[in-house]
């Protein structure tokens, strides 16, 4: 399983990355904005969004491809490690 997670935490890179790896997923974790991120986030999945450290035009673009692509969309207003824990067991099952 391939997730994406846009938003969270500049220094919480590495540990989302770990924490999904536990899961037995691939990650790619977006903290900051970037050119082409419509581009960039592929076809994953799930889309996890941390919605309190994200900027609007992030957090637009990643509903946007979500919505056309049909990827689960998550939102989370939290960018903590157990936020994640939480919808990762949820998704997964």
């Amino acid at each position: 399983m391939s997730v994406v997670i846009i938003g969270g935490h500049d220094r919480m890179h590495c540990q989302y990355k770990d924490i999904c790896k536990k899961f037995g997923c691939k990650a790619k974790v977006f903290t900051q904005n970037t050119c082409n991120l419509d581009r960039l986030i592929g076809n994953p999945d799930l889309i996890v969004l941390c919605t309190n450290p994200v900027s609007h035009g992030m957090a637009n673009i990643a509903r946007k491809e979500a919505a056309n692509r049909g990827i689960t969309l998550v939102q989370s207003h939290s960018g903590s490690r157990n936020a994640l824990k939480n919808i990762l067991e949820t998704s997964l099952g």
